[in-house]
């Protein structure tokens, strides 16, 4: 079974949830175990509200501006989200030479106190593999990651 869909969503934190809402959807209906199901959405939605958050350029007053995309395949036994803003994307590191660009680094975690900085690492403890990278052109921050997906008992649509 391949299932996929893509969203276009406004910088805005009531935006976060309904990406959430429908993942959780598609996956009950889907037949997904509800555990994966669950890690899944929590990784979507630090995902979603780091776009929200870092995914544009700042304007005056603090308001978001500007979209961000969410596509979700699930295909077969996994499932890859990626999140796209057209922020300023992550720093690049730095490559050895004579090799091309490497993808950014997770950053290092937030302090225990601190009230951000967790999100991207909370992604990477959630799922099976995490690629965090910029768009080529104009810039902004891609996160994709995925998982391996374990399907109910019950579930209608696979087939053995």
């Amino acid at each position: 079974m391949s299932i996929w869909w893509s969203l276009h969503l406004r910088r805005d934190v009531e935006s976060v949830p309904l990406a959430r809402r429908l993942l959780i959807g598609t996956m009950e209906t889907a037949g997904v175990d509800p555990d994966v199901s669950y890690d899944l959405s929590v990784a979507l939605s630090e995902a979603c509200a780091n776009a929200v958050e870092h995914g544009g350029a700042p304007v005056p007053g603090g308001e978001s501006v500007g979209a961000y995309r969410v596509t979700a395949y699930l295909d077969g036994d996994t499932c890859r989200i990626e999140v796209a803003d057209s922020g300023p994307g992550f720093p690049a590191r730095r490559p050895a030479p004579g090799t091309a660009a490497l993808s950014a680094p997770v950053p290092a975690p937030a302090a225990e106190t601190a009230e951000h900085g967790r999100g991207l690492h909370l992604i990477k403890e959630l799922s099976d593999h995490v690629h965090l990278g910029n768009k080529p052109g104009r810039g902004g921050a891609v996160i994709s990651f995925d998982k391996i997906i374990k399907w109910r008992d019950d579930t209608p649509l696979v087939t053995a």
